[in-house]
């Protein structure tokens, strides 16, 4: 069995927690958190997992990484905290942990990374014999292998175009959606997430994975941007009240510009309401999210994938197949040598060994 470590258990920290746990080659051995109120707990209670798992949850970094644990589910949050992020990862890989994480948006095409990134990263894993897979939560694989796979199911190729269509009402983290995107800010508000360049750094990796799986050459990545304000105040369960005239929805465009035209595409369509910019693409049952991928060309070709998760929940079904690509990496990566992998490396991996199966 292969020991596992979750380390955060926010949104993907609860998802991961519940992949390590059904995956029949790995074994929870630790579960570290930041915050005092969960230290002690069991993981199977901040795991949403309906019994005692036997771990208790650490805030001890130092005590769970000399316990030389194979791998490590890094969950925490990179989007605010994007340096202690980097440093965490580089430490479980001196550790010699193989590490799956999405909090690193420059490592989803570690070819392309920044050498401040893609060095410090390299020396760690060389110190410590781990590996590094980083992939998306919007989900990555809804951006590489996904429309890799589907292109190769037709004659002819003009446009691939990855969406994900969100309604961010769901989704729990506050700071995020209001902060980072925007949601509930003046419309001359500029959110950190939707400034000139980011959305390139962001989605920019998984642009240069597609053209890589179909062998184009990519001439430049552009970007788009519309934002539209709430034409009357809404409130959310989770979040509160947004005001009228305040950000009620984004809808932005990464392109990957091939012979001239936008032709690989990664599209976010994301409201804080339904009744927001309704003549955007919406999910076609009407619910809170969908990731789509649209292959146009001989024969057209569309496919939705709607997955929920926590009673239902879209947010947390998106998460939770963006954390069970993650994990179901982890034995192939233990398997491997020592080294630093993308979406491309990573081959699918079937359910082997979880069909049907329930806690014993």
């Amino acid at each position: 069995m292969i020991s596992t470590v979750v380390w955060g258990t926010g949104n993907i920290g609860r998802a991961a927690i519940r992949a390590v746990e059904s995956h029949p080659a790995l074994r929870l051995t630790g579960v570290l958190v930041h915050n005092p109120d969960k230290v002690g707990r069991d993981a199977g209670e901040l795991g949403g997992v309906d019994y005692a798992l036997g771990v208790a949850a650490s805030d001890d970094i130092d005590g769970a990484l000399a316990a030389a644990p194979d791998a490590v589910v890094y969950a925490a949050s990179g989007d605010i905290r994007p340096d202690d992020a980097f440093a965490d990862i580089v430490r479980a890989l001196r550790a010699g942990a193989v590490v799956v994480t999405p909090a690193l948006y420059a490592l989803y095409d570690p070819r392309n990374a920044p050498a401040e990134v893609r060095e410090p990263v390299l020396a760690a894993i060389a110190a410590g014999g781990g590996s590094l897979f980083v992939s998306g939560v919007d989900p990555g694989w809804g951006n590489d292998v996904l429309p890799a796979l589907v292109s190769g199911l037709g004659s002819r190729v003009e446009v691939i175009r990855c969406q994900e269509i969100f309604d961010y009402s769901s989704y729990d983290q506050p700071d995020s959606v209001r902060y980072l995107v925007g949601m509930g800010q003046p419309m001359d508000y500029q959110p950190p997430m939707l400034a000139p360049s980011v959305p390139s750094m962001v989605w920019g990796g998984q642009i240069r994975l597609m053209a890589r799986s179909l062998g184009v050459e990519l001439e430049e990545i552009r970007e788009t941007l519309d934002r539209r304000a709430l034409d009357s105040a809404v409130a959310t369960a989770s979040m509160g009240e947004f005001e009228a005239g305040t950000q009620g929805a984004v809808r932005f465009e990464v392109q990957g510009i091939v012979e001239g035209e936008p032709r690989l595409v990664i599209e976010h369509v994301t409201r804080i309401h339904p009744a927001c910019a309704p003549d955007w693409p919406s999910p076609a049952d009407g619910g809170a999210g969908a990731h789509r991928v649209i292959i146009e060309g001989r024969p057209r070709i569309e496919v939705t994938v709607e997955a929920t998760d926590e009673d239902g929940n879209r947010s947390a079904g998106g998460n939770a197949t963006a954390v069970g690509r993650l994990v179901n990496a982890i034995d192939w990566l233990v398997a491997a040598e020592p080294g630093l992998y993308d979406a491309l490396d990573i081959p699918l991996r079937p359910a082997v060994g979880k069909l049907g199966r329930t806690h014993t």
